[in-house]
């Protein structure tokens, strides 16, 4: 396999990559998993950026400047000895363009257990905070999951999947976790990573993909100041989104807005592609063909972008093969 060449660690495909972020977040609990005593659990924290930038090389098709921005902000963060404030990442762009297989991807290269590490902590609304009117106790719960796991290892990473379904006021409770404070509630939390996931703004990148081809610019000419407001102004008018209203937002302790491109039809292929390769099998041109044939693209005049991303790739080979 081509991964072998720059010293990517081996795994299997991609779907079974991203199905671990689905059966880490059924596993988390608040009373069966937390890790109260440095004496019961040793952080693995074991950042591994070469495999990290070799991966985002080689599997993450067509985003340029999510793959720079979260690579440059890692080292940085990592690099640093005394940081003054976690990392905090807030990811955004449209389905199945490669936000949760890059969180999959940190968790791997950033922890010996990648998302089975007790020091990986995954969030879904729909799992972790299905019921509104139960909003107090999630409240409580999360911040006494995060502060008890900081204690326990301050190289901890929390990803917090579909911000865009997340109840408002609930991610609140973080707030004073992610700022420049040097101690909260008497625990160093300076070293953290904080990844928060959705699909809002991704209208709004893709209406500035859709003007650039309009105006034959290159999408790699694409720069991360044009995307950041309209990005930052749909977080904020969105009633539904876990930072409406937030002081999140209003404190700027966002480190960064991470924008994924919509993919057209080349970056599929380019997806079909290493998911064979995934499989152990050759390039077979008409499985590439069957798979771009059976995906939808937009919009109706243009047919540019692909409607739900790299997102269904493997179930299709799976059908077509």
């Amino acid at each position: 396999m081509a991964a072998a060449t720059c010293g990517c660690r081996p795994w299997g495909s991609l779907l079974g990559l991203l199905g671990l972020v689905s059966a880490a977040a059924a596993v988390w609990d608040l009373t069966s998993l937390r890790c109260n005593f440095g004496s019961f659990c040793e952080c693995d924290f074991r950042p591994d950026f070469q495999g990290l930038e070799c991966d985002l090389a080689q599997h993450l098709a067509g985003q340029h400047l999510a793959r720079a921005l979260v690579v440059k902000a890692l080292k940085t963060f990592v690099q640093d000895p005394a940081p003054t404030k976690p990392l905090v990442l807030s990811l955004h762009g449209w389905t199945g363009t490669g936000k949760s297989f890059v969180s999959s991807l940190l968790a791997h290269y950033l922890f010996r257990g990648g998302l089975r590490s007790p020091h990986v902590h995954h969030f879904s609304p729909l799992i972790h905070f299905p019921h509104p009117s139960q909003m107090e106790r999630y409240k409580k719960d999360l911040k006494s999951w995060v502060q008890g796991n900081l204690t326990a290892c301050s190289r901890s990473l929390f990803l917090f999947d579909e911000m865009d379904k997340l109840a408002p006021g609930l991610i609140e409770v973080l707030r004073p976790f992610l700022g420049s404070s040097w101690v909260v509630y008497g625990t160093n939390y300076r070293k953290a990573i904080f990844i928060f996931i959705s699909n809002t703004g991704g209208e709004q990148i893709n209406q500035v993909v859709l003007e650039a081809w309009r105006s034959r610019r290159d999408r790699e000419e694409i720069r991360l100041q044009e995307l950041e407001p309209v990005i930052s102004q749909a977080v904020l008018d969105n009633p539904h989104h876990g930072f409406w209203r937030s002081g999140i937002m209003e404190e700027h302790l966002l480190d960064a807005l991470v924008p994924f491109l919509p993919l057209q039809r080349h970056h599929v292929r380019h997806c079909v592609l290493n998911e064979l390769a995934q499989l152990g099998l050759e390039p077979r041109d008409d499985v590439v063909q069957a798979v771009l044939d059976s995906t939808t693209f937009f919009p109706e005049e243009e047919q540019l972008f692909s409607s739900n991303g790299c997102k269904t790739v493997a179930s299709r080979i799976a059908f077509f093969l």
